[in-house]
């Protein structure tokens, strides 16, 4: 059995010149586990993603791939290793101009040698994974913003990634379609096999689809907290993870 964490950062730094934003961020994802990077607003969950992903370089600090180093990686590795990223950024990121089919098509078309109906047969299956069988020639503009975040994970998916990035995938969702976007998070992991990072601060999602979460604290500027939310709940001894975790409105543990 492969003991080689499928995502390993390492003694993180995230600044943006002289401000300093995160310190000391170090934790493991085993493959095939779902881990949650949960905190306030501010606190540098979107900035510890975008560090994860290459968007941005990071002070200090590493971020191994299965055992391969990403940070200091040459152009051609980070290339390989970025092919077998799928990230769905906050509102779906599709393009407007182009339907779903196109949307779909677009990293199938850019990064593979297919034919025009491999695409298509592919476009098909990925939107009826996610619920939109038949919706390939509406535009974004036509959806819901549920059936705009999973076109938006469809388009993810194109490239059969091993591992699945998720920025707020439920912000500004009502409570009906957040709990079904959740739930095609959990049946795509089992699925597939797929390894997931979610950023969000949406606590039903949290006890919902996490198997390991980390806390960020704006104040602190590193983790304050890591487990399973229904461990660190009852366990964690921060009374800023507990109040956090326990919100009115949050799903509480069994």
């Amino acid at each position: 059995m492969n003991k080689v964490p499928h995502i390993e950062v390492k003694d993180l730094v995230c600044a943006y010149g002289d401000y300093l934003v995160l310190r000391d961020i170090s934790f493991e994802i085993k493959r095939a586990e779902i881990l949650v990077i949960m905190g306030r607003s501010g606190c540098g969950k979107s900035t510890l993603l975008k560090h994860m992903i290459g968007l941005r370089e990071p002070a200090e600090g590493k971020v191994y791939y299965d055992g391969k180093d990403f940070t200091s990686s040459s152009e051609a590795e980070r290339e390989s290793m970025l092919r077998k990223f799928g990230i769905l950024y906050q509102g779906g990121a599709l393009w407007s101009s182009m339907t779903l089919e196109e949307n779909v098509a677009f990293p199938l078309e850019e990064y593979t040698d297919l034919k025009r109906s491999q695409i298509h047969d592919i476009v098909e299956m990925k939107l009826s994974q996610v619920g939109l069988k038949g919706f390939q020639k509406f535009y974004p503009s036509e959806l819901s913003g549920g059936m705009r975040k999973r076109a938006g994970l469809a388009r993810a998916m194109a490239l059969d990634p091993e591992i699945l990035f998720f920025d707020e995938p439920t912000s500004g969702l009502d409570p009906i379609s957040s709990k079904r976007l959740d739930d095609l998070i959990l049946n795509l992991r089992d699925l597939f096999n797929t390894t997931v990072v979610v950023v969000t601060h949406e606590l039903d999602s949290i006890f919902s689809i996490a198997d390991q979460a980390i806390m960020l604290s704006p104040k602190e500027k590193t983790i304050i907290g890591c487990g399973n939310p229904q461990e660190l709940i009852r366990n964690s001894g921060d009374p800023t993870v507990t109040d956090f975790l326990s919100r009115m409105g949050g799903r509480q543990p069994a």
